[in-house]
């Protein structure tokens, strides 16, 4: 069940936020504060919560931060109050683009994306401009190793319930439903496998291809502009950035 993998750009972005662990750490540090504040410290009945930590895990952040960011949830969060917010518009060339903010000044996000947007040849959108060009999956990335048997692999992820498998050179890439997401990942889970990346994400329908030079690093520039922000938690995309 080869195919095109739907996690390239994800795993492209990731690559490039190797470099940057610090400010990912804050940022996955304030997504389970945020959860915790919003549903309880028990992960159990808290799905926001569980995917939060998850995706720490993910990006290898120390239990011992993972730890704090409960415990700072539970407290009064130093004053804070962080809101989620999430903007829409377009890239150079019409390329969608959707960025999850947590922020705790709508105005100062706000005018900070509008100018990200406008320096690299966009422009900021309204609300439902381009969200109906994504879909919302779970994804879960299982790494290759030699002693992996590509069929084995197949059947427990799809006697899991998992949506769709993909078998890539270097990884497994698994599609679920959101709703179905933790029972999948807990399945595969007690089936003795571990996950690179475990998340809930948005995919795009249908991408876009840009040849122009000068729009290439435009775009580029915009989602490192983006990610560099404080207050955005996850940028999606519909570019197709694999060449």
């Amino acid at each position: 069940m080869a195919g095109h993998s739907k996690w390239s750009n994800i795993k492209h972005r990731k690559g490039r936020q190797d470099a940057k662990k610090a400010k990912i750490f804050t940022k996955l540090a304030r997504a389970i504060t945020v959860a915790v504040r919003a549903g309880g410290k028990d992960s159990e009945y808290n799905a926001e919560l569980q995917n939060a930590i998850e995706k720490a895990k993910a990006q290898n952040m120390p239990n011992d931060n993972i730890d704090r960011a409960i415990k700072k949830g539970m407290g009064d969060m130093d004053g804070v109050n962080y809101e989620q917010i999430r903007y829409e518009g377009y890239g150079p060339n019409g390329v969608a683009v959707m960025v999850q903010c947590l922020t705790d000044n709508k105005n100062r996000t706000a005018a900070d994306i509008r100018h990200y947007f406008s320096k690299n040849g966009g422009n900021l959108g309204s609300d439902g401009c381009v969200s109906f060009m994504f879909d919302r999956k779970g994804i879960l990335i299982i790494d290759r190793c030699e002693d992996m048997n590509e069929e084995e692999v197949m059947m427990s992820v799809l006697e899991s319930g998992a949506e769709d498998f993909q078998a890539q050179k270097d990884y497994f890439e698994i599609i679920t439903d959101p709703s179905d997401f933790i029972s999948v990942r807990n399945k595969l889970k007690e089936a003795g496998f571990r996950f690179s990346t475990a998340e809930v994400s948005f995919l795009p329908q249908n991408e876009t291809k840009l040849t122009d030079e000068t729009d290439i690093k435009k775009m580029l520039k915009l989602i490192d502009s983006l990610e560099d922000c404080d207050d955005v938690q996850e940028v999606w995309y519909n570019w197709n950035m694999e060449e």
